[in-house]
């Protein structure tokens, strides 16, 4: 057996949209190590003033194993639970100091600033607000927190801006 797959390493499971919480609560019942970071944010329903707690990284959580064919079954039979994210060789081990960081990190009360910077001609997706799924081409930053976003429709674009929040940007399916 190859030595090094004996030793437990830290991997980021992917997680089906919303179900960090559920697969980190199940992974913790199967006595498996693992890490959701959360940061305090505020609210974003427009009725709320309340901070809550929310996943760092939506859509993934870190969990600590030796990928031996059992246990990583195991993780994959979780509720909620994707794959484990790697290469066509398989899931790619994240450095200890990678997750030892971001645990201190988030157990501070510090505001943690999360996103992307966006390019021109980054794909994007209204996430929030009255344009919620429309899809659009990135066209620069506004002003005070805001984005234009460019959106064909009918072969013409029209340019409309959104608040930087409301915005994420999608994968690069096409590789450009």
């Amino acid at each position: 057996m190859d030595s090094d797959r004996l030793l437990k390493a830290w991997y980021v499971l992917h997680t089906k949209s919303r179900f960090e919480n559920v697969v980190n609560e199940g992974l913790l019942k199967k006595s498996l190590e693992c890490f959701l970071p959360k940061v305090t944010v505020r609210s974003k329903r427009r009725d709320r003033r309340l901070m809550i707690r929310v996943p760092l990284f939506p859509g993934y959580i870190f969990v600590k194993t030796d990928l031996n064919p059992r246990e990583h079954l195991e993780i994959l039979k979780t509720t909620g639970a994707v794959k484990l994210v790697g290469s066509s060789t398989g899931p790619i081990p994240v450095p200890e100091e990678t997750v030892e960081s971001l645990k201190i990190m988030v157990a501070t009360d510090s505001p943690v600033t999360t996103g992307y910077s966006f390019k021109r001609g980054d794909r994007v997706m209204v996430t929030h607000g009255p344009l919620e799924g429309v899809i659009g081409i990135f066209e620069r930053y506004g002003n005070k927190g805001r984005v234009v976003v460019q959106i064909e429709a009918l072969g013409q674009f029209a340019a409309v801006e959104v608040d930087l929040e409301d915005v994420t940007k999608l994968p690069d399916i096409h590789g450009r």
